[in-house]
């Protein structure tokens, strides 16, 4: 399989090129050259498969040969070793838990993936492997649990400083051993610059063998595809059409959801739930994309104002540069399948509350931003199942949601373990100068 640059498909890469260099050279993102319908004897098979034989098909599916079966299955079955349990609210509404990971978030699914695929292909490589990324949240926890200790890799996560849960950063700065914590004096954008100017600084990559850990890498998007299969499997192909409604920051669970359906799964409807940094939702109002800089909300993970993975959206309907969204044949056909709604403060916490009331559930932030999203939807889309990812576990934002829900809440224990750690992290500004001289001390 090539992958090729959103900003240009004549710009290929294969698969190891595509996952260590993150981003292509041209600020593009990388997408599979080839996105075909799985065989009808895959959906045939699939209410009988493991959430990881899943995993396995669909994988093979995408990459094809570039990773011999038997490595690729144990890396996917050794990756994706936790559920993903679908939890019915009622006969319309249902949540797709993805917190049952080491981190406690979805993130766990690409980051586990993605270290062992990088650990396949850094075999034998002598220069140690510096994975860079950046969080809004629960990324930086997934990539360091998902890479800790890994043999000949370094993690670096950048972080806003003040603007992630006191448990999230806990994940990210306490490890030690080979993850390493920059706590950025600004928004998850500023880090997100730092991060791809550090990619397209060709200078610091010749010293230095960069990656990403980011939605923007290929292959975190591909294991996030899996537990799309897995839930509709776990619904069962008969009954009303199925929605999935995506509560979404840098929109690389909602991109993933679009390859499921590329490779043939039956979904009828993607809802994109935001926050106040509702750039997407107002381009499929408006058809205008304006990114602006981010505002901090109580649904911290999707804080972004300019989404990475829009260009991907865009791309999978036929836009070559990312930059430019004012195509409305694109627009236009986005609005055949994708609906977005935005939502304030108040509103999600009294969503956190009305979900508990109403189904005995305690729901997180992102997923109330969702279930929000979902009722809207289902208004004028009475006749559908809707399923919503729940991408966190709540105690993640734990002092928030025993305030809204008025008592305490459970905790799991290896979350727990972190609250008396020592937190241990660098202090930078937004200026990517200092950022890039650390690194040189450090690795180069």
């Amino acid at each position: 399989m090539q992958f090729y640059s959103t900003n240009n498909p004549e710009l290929k890469a294969d698969l190891p090129e595509a996952i260590f260099r993150g981003l292509p050279a041209d600020n593009g993102l990388f997408m599979p050259e080839r996105l075909e319908p799985l065989p009808a004897a895959f959906f045939k098979e699939l209410p009988y498969m493991s959430f990881a034989e899943i995993g396995f098909q669909v994988s093979r599916h995408l990459l094809q040969d570039d990773v011999p079966d038997e490595e690729l299955k144990a890396l996917v079955y050794d990756a994706i070793n936790f559920p993903a349990p679908v939890v019915k609210l009622d006969d319309k509404r249902y949540v797709l838990e993805l917190f049952h990971g080491p981190s406690l978030a979805f993130k766990d699914f690409g980051a586990r993936f993605m270290s062992r695929l990088m650990g396949h292909f850094n075999k034998g490589n002598d220069k140690e492997l510096v994975i860079l990324v950046a969080t809004s949240g629960d990324t930086g926890g997934a990539v360091a649990a998902g890479f800790y200790k890994t043999p000949g890799i370094q993690v670096v996560i950048l972080y806003p400083k003040g603007k992630v849960s006191l448990l999230q950063e806990k994940q990210l700065t306490t490890l030690g051993h080979n993850i390493h914590a920059l706590e950025v004096d600004g928004t998850f954008d500023d880090c997100q610059a730092i991060v791809k100017q550090a990619f397209l600084d060709e200078q610091l990559r010749s010293e230095i063998r960069l990656s990403s850990a980011n939605s923007i890498n290929i292959s975190r998007l591909i294991p996030q595809s899996f537990y799309y299969f897995e839930a509709y499997k776990q619904l069962g192909a008969a009954g009303d059409p199925v929605a999935f409604c995506i509560p979404s920051g840098n929109f690389g669970n909602l991109t993933a959801g679009l390859l499921a359906q590329r490779m043939g799964l039956p979904v009828s409807h993607f809802i994109a739930a935001t926050n106040r940094n509702d750039v997407v939702p107002e381009f499929l109002s408006s058809g205008v994309y304006s990114p602006r800089p981010s505002v901090a909300t109580l649904s911290n993970a999707m804080d972004v104002g300019a989404p990475s993975n829009f260009a991907r959206m865009l791309n999978l309907y036929g836009h070559v540069n990312g930059k430019d969204a004012s195509s409305p044949a694109t627009h236009a056909a986005m609005l055949e399948l994708i609906s977005g709604y935005a939502y304030d403060d108040a509103s999600t916490e009294q969503a956190v509350r009305e979900v508990e009331e109403r189904f005995g559930y305690v729901i997180d932030p992102h997923g109330a931003v969702g279930y929000l999203a979902l009722n809207e939807w289902q208004k004028e889309n009475p006749n559908t199942r809707g399923v919503i990812l729940e991408t966190a576990h709540p105690s993640k934002f734990k002092p928030d949601v025993e305030r809204i829900l008025g008592h305490s809440i459970e905790v799991p224990a290896r979350l727990k373990e972190l609250e008396h750690k020592q937190k241990v992290a660098k202090q930078m500004g937004t200026a990517y100068e200092p950022v890039k001289d650390w690194l040189r001390e450090t690795f180069g």
